[in-house]
């Protein structure tokens, strides 16, 4: 048999494919178990986020002594375990097969011959001999090595779980399970001042959340300014709009304007009428541009004397440019005055809700030294 033969037999596609299919079923198994460690770990029978609870005591210092804090702060579990995370990174596949085939072939023949016998006194002797020899000899040595070499390493945490965690810590804040005032040395404070302590720390935390309430406030209040402004912008654009179509209708009549005096006299008609309408535009606009510097305050001013909305519009005499160039008042009916009112209205209830909250400040900063004060004293 040809040595070419000697391999008809083999089935390539199945050596060298079965170690791959292998090793794709190894890698969805890899990630099964991670995904099953995942939710078994990190997550309850009902779905929730498994964690782990550590507390901790933190001394608060204070004016008079301080307080013992217990501190608790839930930490997920996958963010302190190490995940498996096992992938296949490489298959490599060895597959050596050697052929040995060797043949001999001995041959050996002998031919003898002899004879006797008597003829009248002749004697004749006659000898025979044939013998024959053939040895074949053929030796095949067939011998395959077959290796398969994978390997696996752990990934780490999967880049979407990472970020889920990275939310999760971002989001952990401790909780405050239990507080107790003490003094400056941490011990336990006497009945009278534990009373004043508990007073103080109360008045403390109203003072914190006042500040709290009153920031948003002063926040909105910037807000709703804001917006106020970009309304008196978008009126004040309006009637530069105007401004520019009168400007246009002058400079076609300009062109209409017959020869000799009667062009001269137009034209001098035509350059006064163009001043009347710069002259109204700059009034115009002076209005509204210092109506959007002064609003933040005169809307202050007018939230302590207790004014309603429509003064607003009073105090700032604001001005409007009619169809036909001239300065008028400024009236219900232009194109953002119901937007500019509602505006106006929303600006002062937040300007006046930044005065209690800053009356309610000083009331309780005023209270808050008074107990310091006798603190101080006792």
């Amino acid at each position: 048999m040809a040595i070419a033969e000697q391999f008809a037999g083999l089935q390539m596609d199945q050596l060298m494919g079965a170690p791959l299919r292998a090793a794709a079923d190894a890698s969805i198994q890899l990630a099964e178990s991670t995904a099953d460690f995942i939710r078994k770990v990190g997550f309850d029978h009902e779905g929730k986020t498994r964690t782990a609870a550590f507390g901790y005591h933190r001394f608060i210092p204070g004016e008079d002594g301080g307080s013992m804090e217990e501190m608790r702060v839930d930490i997920p579990l996958l963010a302190v375990v190490p995940i498996p995370n096992l992938q296949v990174d490489e298959v490599n596949l060895f597959f050596d097969i050697e052929v040995k085939q060797s043949e001999r072939r001995d041959s050996a023949m002998e031919l003898s011959a002899g004879a006797s016998g008597k003829s009248g006194a002749l004697k004749v002797g006659i000898t025979g001999n044939v013998s024959a020899h053939q040895a074949n000899t053929r030796s095949t040595d067939n011998s395959a090595k077959y290796h398969v070499d994978i390997r696996a390493a752990n990934h780490g945490v999967p880049e979407g779980l990472a970020r889920v965690l990275d939310m999760m810590a971002a989001n952990m804040t401790p909780v405050l399970v239990d507080s107790s005032l003490r003094d400056e040395n941490g011990g336990v404070l006497s009945g009278q001042a534990q009373a004043r302590a508990e007073r103080r720390r109360e008045l403390g935390q109203g003072i914190a959340g006042t500040e709290k309430r009153l920031r948003a406030a002063r926040e909105g209040l910037e807000v709703r300014l804001l917006l106020l402004r970009k309304r008196a912008a978008a009126q004040l654009h309006v009637y530069r709009e105007n401004m520019s179509r009168l400007q246009e209708e002058l400079k076609d009549l300009t062109g209409q304007n017959p020869g000799g005096e009667q062009k001269a006299e137009q034209d001098e008609q035509v350059r006064q009428q163009a001043l009347a309408y710069s002259g109204a535009m700059e009034t115009v606009r002076q209005c509204w541009e210092t109506f959007m510097d002064e609003a933040g305050e005169r809307v202050r001013l007018l939230a302590d004397g207790g004014q309603g909305q429509e003064k607003v519009m009073d105090a700032f005499a604001l001005k409007a440019l009619d169809n036909w160039g001239n300065v008028a008042a400024y009236v219900d009916g232009e194109a953002y005055y119901g937007e500019l009112a509602l505006a106006l209205e929303n600006l002062l209830e937040s300007q006046r809700r930044v005065n209690s909250l800053e009356a309610e400040m000083l009331d309780a900063r005023a209270r808050y030294s008074e107990i310091m004060g006798s603190a101080a004293d006792a």
